[in-house]
């Protein structure tokens, strides 16, 4: 991260303002920055984070092509552009960009699990697995890697390790949806999957 973006002070009033859910407040101030600096990466990177938690990702897309024009080796660059990739389903170009990221910035929970997801989706599942399980070993109480492997294994129908995930999610976040819905379809499939193997 070059020195000069980082001690921006509207950068990291725009940090605040994203971390207080004020997404339209956290784009303009970025965009102030870019009326006197265009080649502020980082500004782009905001505005496209921001952007992508306002799930309008053509303009999060737009605005992190505009941050690698910049820094093409910028891993927040990558990352974001990989995870908007992966909202939309285009998991090749999800996979390449957070490969990307994962070689600037290696062993990054967050990186990884984006990455292991995308993989997975990509139709290399089991090695989105074994990175997916690398992301949970590096924080293993972060309930969004929970929740991913989980469905992973869920997918695989390996119903006793998603169910564990699912549990583990629950301990740390009491009132986690996702976990709560994942469990019981957990529990549904595993019911259903029985009687068919009684049938066989």
């Amino acid at each position: 991260m070059p020195e000069e973006t980082k001690t921006n002070p509207l950068i990291e009033e725009a940090d605040k303002k994203k971390s207080e859910g004020k997404h339209m407040e956290a784009i303009r101030l970025c965009e102030k920055i870019l009326t006197s600096d265009l080649s502020c990466t980082e500004a782009y990177e905001e505005i496209g984070d921001n952007y992508l938690s306002l799930r309008k990702y053509d303009k999060a897309e737009k605005a992190l092509k505009q941050a690698l024009k910049v820094d093409k080796k910028s891993a927040n660059a990558n990352y974001l552009l990989g995870f908007v990739h992966s909202c939309t389903g285009q998991w090749d170009k999800s996979v390449d960009l957070l490969e990307m990221a994962d070689s600037v910035y290696p062993n990054h929970p967050e990186i990884l699990r984006c990455l292991g997801w995308s993989m997975y989706h990509h139709g290399q599942r089991k090695r989105g697995v074994i990175i997916l399980e690398r992301s949970l070993f590096l924080a293993p109480n972060d309930p969004l890697i929970l929740n991913d492997l989980g469905v992973c294994y869920l997918n695989e129908k390996e119903f006793d390790r998603s169910s564990q995930l699912f549990k583990k999610t629950l301990q740390v976040e009491p009132d986690n949806q996702k976990a709560k819905e994942c469990l019981n379809a957990v529990k549904f499939f595993q019911r259903e999957f029985d009687k068919l193997k009684k049938k066989k």
